[in-house]
């Protein structure tokens, strides 16, 4: 839930994928609506080659992922579900924490006086975060690179700048002297 400065709860929803950590598809409503958990994992799907196998949907137990929307589409053939902590030991805690930078890095920043306003600064974090926030775990791609498969030479880009940053430090430091040095 994010709260507005007016008390009004909105409810987030998103989508993120557990290879790249590409944020596929969100929202944020006004009210908890079933149906909403449905038609993010059906945009977040439309990226996907029909020829692929399956996707699986790692989520937890709660509501937004086992409803009768949800269910339509594991019963159709479009969606696997695994449930955290129920058919496997560990958590989904990726989308979790997620949620959780985009809050305390981002909208807490702000006064969150309306759901368009959340909206737009939801919108903006993702976009920074699949497309230009690099990830440690992927040696500084960015999800969208990760998922694209378009971030060949990254770590070695990101290595040699590292290494000419270093010598441009010591080359500025050794080039400054005080009056009593010189």
């Amino acid at each position: 839930m994010i709260r507005l400065v007016d008390g009004t709860r909105l409810c987030p929803h998103a989508v993120i994928d557990s290879f790249s950590r590409r944020i596929l598809a969100w929202k944020v409503n006004e009210k908890f609506e079933a149906w909403t958990s449905a038609n993010l994992l059906v945009a977040a799907g439309r990226g996907l080659d029909a020829g692929e196998r399956i996707p699986t949907l790692l989520a937890d137990a709660g509501v937004e992922n086992r409803n009768r929307f949800v269910d339509a589409l594991i019963e159709a053939g479009r969606l696997r579900r695994v449930l955290a902590r129920v058919d496997i030991c560990f958590s989904s805690s990726l989308i979790e924490a997620w949620w959780r930078s985009v809050k305390h890095l981002w909208l807490f920043l702000h006064p969150l006086d309306s759901a368009a306003k959340v909206r737009r600064l939801v919108e903006f974090y993702v976009a920074e975060h699949n497309s230009r926030l690099p990830h440690s775990s992927f040696g500084g791609q960015t999800p969208e690179e990760m998922y694209f498969g378009t971030g060949g030479g990254v770590e070695e880009r990101l290595a040699a700048g590292r290494r000419a940053a270093c010598l441009a430090r010591v080359a500025a430091n050794r080039a400054v002297s005080c009056s009593v040095c010189a």
